[in-house]
C-alpha cells in the first residue's frame, strides 16, 4: 500500500504539472517513509523493488484520478499487476482482453539493457546511494523526449491523420522534409524490434474490440510506406501507442507506463550493480583548446 502522506503530497501537486514530473517526485519522496530507507543490504533491497514495482501504478493511477476530481479507487488484491492498474485507473473491472494486452505491454517494455534511463540508475546506485535515489534517475532521465516520450508522439501523428490515403501522403511529405517520424528505427536493432511483432498483433486485436481499428490500419500503412522509401522498422513505441489508446489510456500517461513496466528492469539493474559494485566514472579528453594559441601572462592581458 501506498503510505497516505504520499497520496496527501499526490494531492497538494500543481495541476500544471506533468505525470512524469509528479512521478519523479512522488518516488523521491517513497524513502521519506520507509523504516529500512537506510538499510542498504541486499535483502532489504530487495524488498524495496518489490515495493517499487507495487507502488508505482499506484501512483500513476491515483494522481490521474485525483486529477480529473474523481474518487481514489483502493487496490484490489485478486487482479493481477496490469489488471489492477487499470482496476485502479479507471476504476471498472478490466476485461480479459485488456488486462492480457497491458500484461503483454509491461513484459515486452519491462527491459532492454543498458538503454538511458537504466544507465542512470546504475550510475547512481554505484555511488551507493540508495535504491529510490538511483530510480529516480532513470525516472529522470526516462522523462526526456528522445527516450520515454516517442508513443505520445506517434499516437499525436495517427489521430492527426484522416484515412489512409492521407497518412500515406503525410509520411511521404513528411520523409521529403528529412523529418523523423516517431516510432521507427533504433539504435541496437537493424531488423524489426521484436517488441513491435507482438505489439503490432496486440494493436489489431484490441482496436477490432474496442473500435479503434482505425489506428491499427493508419499504423500498417505508415509502417508499409516508411518500409518502401527509407527501409526503417517499427520499434517499440510504434504499436504500443495505438494499443494503450484502445485500453482508453491518456496519452501523457503513455511514459509514466513506462516507467511502471520498466521498474522491475531497473530495480534488476540496481541489484546487480550493488552485488558487484564499481564506481562508474568516465573519463574525459579535453579538445578544447585551439592549435597554435599561445599564453599570455596575466599581467600583460
Amino acid at each position: 500500500m501506498l503510505d497516505q502522506r504520499i497520496v496527501d503530497m499526490l494531492r497538494s501537486f500543481p495541476t500544471s504539472a506533468t505525470p512524469m514530473e509528479i512521478l519523479r517526485t512522488a518516488v523521491s519522496a517513497l524513502s521519506f517513509y520507509d523504516a529500512d530507507e537506510r538499510d542498504n543490504t541486499h535483502d532489504a533491497n530487495v524488498r524495496k523493488a518489490y515495493n517499487l514495482t507495487s507502488q508505482i501504478p499506484m501512483i500513476v493511477a491515483i494522481y490521474d484520478r485525483l486529477r480529473k476530481g474523481l474518487e481514489i479507487v483502493p487496490p484490489d488484491r485478486s487482479l493481477s499487476h496490469a489488471g489492477n492498474f487499470l482496476w485502479m485507473l479507471n476504476g471498472t473491472p478490466p476485461s480479459e482482453t485488456a488486462t492480457r494486452t497491458l500484461d503483454i505491454a509491461l513484459i515486452l517494455h519491462a527491459d532492454h539493457e543498458l538503454n538511458a534511463s537504466t544507465f542512470a540508475a546504475r550510475v547512481t546506485a554505484a555511488t551507493l546511494s540508495d535504491i529510490y535515489s538511483s530510480i529516480t534517475s532513470g525516472i529522470g532521465a526516462l522523462k526526456g523526449p528522445l527516450h520515454g516520450g516517442a508513443n505520445q508522439d506517434v499516437i499525436k501523428w495517427l489521430l492527426n491523420l484522416g484515412d489512409e490515403d492521407a497518412a500515406v501522403d503525410a509520411v511521404k511529405n513528411t520523409l521529403a522534409r528529412k523529418v523523423k517520424i516517431p516510432g521507427f528505427g533504433h539504435r541496437v536493432y537493424r531488423t524489426e524490434d521484436p517488441r513491435a511483432t507482438h505489439l503490432r498483433v496486440l494493436s489489431e486485436e484490441l482496436g477490432k474490440r474496442t473500435g479503434h481499428e482505425k489506428l491499427y490500419r493508419l499504423s500498417k500503412r505508415m509502417e508499409e510506406t516508411i518500409k518502401s522509401i527509407k527501409g526503417l522498422q517499427p520499434n517499440v513505441d510504434f504499436y504500443s501507442a495505438s494499443a494503450y489508446y484502445s485500453l482508453g489510456i491518456p496519452i501523457d500517461l503513455y511514459t509514466p507506463i513506462f516507467a511502471v513496466s520498466r521498474m522491475s528492469g531497473w530495480t534488476a539493474h540496481v541489484l546487480e550493480q550493488y552485488r558487484n559494485n564499481r564506481l562508474i566514472r568516465p573519463r574525459a579528453e579535453y579538445r578544447g583548446n585551439p592549435d597554435g594559441q599561445t599564453w599570455i601572462p596575466i599581467a600583460e592581458r
